[in-house]
């Protein structure tokens, strides 16, 4: 006989939890869901108010039967699946299957899987939170309405096997207006000038920029304009007019929440947000660690909060103390977003005694980084301000007026340990300056001018776009990563050395949804509907309500857009290259992997061609058209259109106008065939 049976999502957590629950307790992985929509047909019983139709998730049927046999032998049954809405989604499934009452006190949550808070929260179970199951059935109920009737309108006019969805095609909608700002963009000229100044007394030089005439900032966009700003200055005196000393403070970032860690792991670790919601749910679910056993090593991953416990805070401040001094410790609180849910804490470790030095001989190196990663950022989440002492120094030549900055870091206080990643566009420029005195001249060196050119708006990366997804309220934690993974294997973006680009299936999909369902593929809808969500998870709203005013003007619009393009046929580009089976001039076509020629005799002709993309700059060494490609990881490798017949070159970089050839390291494009390690036996032999 079972005396508890506890069930929770992952065997890697069961076994986790196993070590910490004695006696007659058995602990059981569901393998995440297993009831959910058919994928075969809608699901949803529009007629009797919305109903959903769950069926037992397909493949799982022994798993359920393994469920069932051991619930009827328990004698308590706890469902400890993650404690968020999806993991109370699968735990109201779970009652369902078991026919267990909601109401009852069988729902256990851990924060952090430790053997104190997993052995505190089995002593406090409650009933399941209807409020956040509804808020979870909302999303998927809607997401499938709207996936299942407009992604059919793509079949039809686009290619078989695409898919629209509300967060995924915002997300996709995105990336292609963020590439068409790059492509509309125009390049603005301007200039700056820059004096090399040197200080007579200690004959140290430093540097000073041209921000102001009489005063008034002043812009430069012309040569000319730099020409005359040069003749009026060539004989002026460079006199100090102000010196302004000052200390700045700056603060340590708070700690991780969902989207942060994203964001920091992506800049600082190069890894992809997939990979680090894996990694992330392995240190929470629990790793073997020498001395201690399976133990969770971080809070749960998912959330938006910037709180942490008391406990958490009191434990931080006597690490921070004993291993940097009580100068180096400073109680923080952090705001959390207005809109933030702030079900759980922040990320942070679940033991602060286990520092990355003491467990790193029992993770993977993935583990290890982002271990470090949270841990190290917890910890100066709660430390000192770093303090510099800065000076800013006007000097005026005629009526120009030149500024130099410099600034020296004081005390180092949380930047002794942790850095956040900054953006270099926003750094600002420091210089060494000496100690100078008002009215007093300086010589000048020299004039320096550099033209510059304004730039792009940059593309977005992964930790980009979930900023991004973040701040326009578009999905929650636990959909950034799935939202960016989907619409990469969709391949409706590719990512390029970091970037985001949209294909052009993705362009052609991105306009017809926005042409024909612009109210519901917009940011503002979709930030909306989020909102709605989060007030059926508290019980300010009821779910049925929100899907009834929903799906009435959307049936509508879905009819009407139907038989607008009923009789539209969306026609394909023609290109200027010739059949070579059957004659006709062949046409573009949309694959999964990016756009193909194809025979517009088909089915009688089914001649398909890869498309050569070319750049228009000559072969540096024979002068003929090169020719783009992509390695299998996307990465661009230019080659001559002889190659290899009687020309060779191949390169990684972009060959340019009147650039010589010179020999450099070529992409391997012949695969290196596996040699087999011959076994102990064989070599004998």
């Amino acid at each position: 006989m079972i005396d508890k049976l506890v069930i929770v999502e992952s065997p890697a957590k069961a076994n986790t939890i196993k070590k910490f629950l004695g006696g007659k307790s058995k602990v059981i992985a569901s393998m995440g869901h297993i009831r959910d929509l058919p994928k075969s047909k809608l699901g949803v019983d529009i007629e009797n108010d919305f109903e959903p139709q769950y069926i037992n998730i397909r493949g799982k049927a022994s798993l359920i039967n393994s469920i069932k046999k051991d619930a009827k032998e328990a004698k308590t049954v706890y469902l400890a699946t993650d404690p968020d809405r999806e993991g109370e989604a699968i735990a109201w499934h779970l009652t369902c299957l078991l026919g267990i009452d909601p109401k009852s006190i069988c729902r256990v949550t851990f924060n952090e899987i430790t053997k104190e808070t997993v052995k505190k929260s089995m002593k406090e179970p409650r009933s399941i939170d209807i409020n956040l199951t509804d808020a979870q059935q909302a999303r998927r109920i809607l997401d499938r309405i709207v996936g299942y009737k407009i992604s059919p309108v793509l079949w039809k006019k686009v290619k078989k096997g695409l898919s629209a969805g509300r967060v995924q095609s915002v997300a996709v909608k995105l990336v292609v207006d963020r590439e068409e700002e790059i492509e509309r963009f125009i390049p603005e000229e301007y200039w700056n000038i820059y004096a090399i100044l040197l200080d007579k007394k200690t004959k140290t030089k430093f540097e000073a920029k041209l921000v102001a005439k009489n005063g008034k900032k002043l812009e430069l966009h012309s040569d000319i304009e730099v020409q005359e700003v040069l003749n009026s200055i060539e004989k002026a005196k460079y006199i100090v007019k102000d010196i302004k000393q000052s200390e700045k403070k700056r603060s340590p970032a708070p700690p991780f929440t969902t989207s942060t860690l994203q964001q920091e792991a992506s800049r600082k670790l190069n890894f992809a947000i997939k990979k680090t919601m894996m990694v992330a749910q392995g240190l929470y679910e629990g790793v073997k660690v020498a001395g201690h056993g399976e133990t969770g090593l971080i809070t749960y991953m998912r959330t938006d909060s910037t709180r942490i416990s008391n406990e958490a805070r009191q434990a931080a401040k006597e690490q921070i103390e004993k291993v940097y001094g009580k100068e180096y410790y400073e109680n923080r609180f952090y705001k959390t977003k207005a809109e933030a849910q702030d079900a759980h804490e922040a990320i942070r470790p679940a033991h602060i005694e286990l520092t990355p030095e003491v467990v790193k001989s029992s993770l993977t190196s993935d583990q290890f980084k982002l271990y470090q990663l949270i841990y190290n950022r917890f910890i100066a989440s709660q430390m000192s301000s770093a303090i510099y002492d800065t000076v800013s120094v006007n000097i005026d030549a005629n009526e120009y007026n030149f500024r130099s900055n410099g600034q020296t870091l004081k005390f180092k206080g949380f930047m002794v340990l942790y850095v956040e990643a900054e953006d270099n566009q926003n750094k600002e420029e420091y210089t060494k300056i000496p100690n100078l005195i008002v009215g007093e001249e300086v010589n000048k060196e020299k004039i320096e001018t550099k033209q510059s050119f304004t730039e792009p708006p940059s593309r977005y990366t992964e930790a980009s776009l979930v900023k991004t997804l973040e701040e326009k309220g578009i999905g929650r934690p636990s959909t950034y990563a799935p939202t960016i993974t989907t619409i990469l294997a969709r391949r409706y973006i590719e990512k390029v050395q970091k970037q985001l680009l949209p294909t052009d299936l993705g362009k052609v999909v991105n306009k017809l949804l926005v042409e024909n369902f612009g109210d519901i593929i917009n940011v503002e809808f979709t930030a909306k509907i989020e909102e709605e969500f989060d007030k059926v998870a508290i019980g300010e709203e009821n779910w049925k309500k929100i899907i009834r005013e929903f799906y009435k003007p959307f049936e509508e619009n879905v009819k009407k857009v139907e038989k607008e393009l009923e009789h539209v046929k969306f026609e394909d580009e023609v290109s200027d290259v010739q059949c070579d089976k059957c004659g006709k001039m062949m046409v573009i076509k949309y694959g999964r992997f990016g756009k193909f020629l194809a025979c517009p005799g088909y089915p009688e002709c089914k001649n398909t061609k890869p498309i050569n993309e070319t750049i228009d700059v000559p072969c540096p060494k024979c002068g003929a058209i090169v020719n783009v490609k992509k390695t299998k990881k996307k990465r661009n490798y230019y080659i001559c259109e002889n190659n290899p017949k009687s020309c060779d070159y191949i390169s990684w970089n972009k060959p340019k106008i009147g650039e010589k050839y010179v020999e450099e390291h070529k992409p391997e494009l012949v695969k290196k065939k596996r040699v087999k390690k011959q076994t102990k036996k064989q070599i004998k032999k």
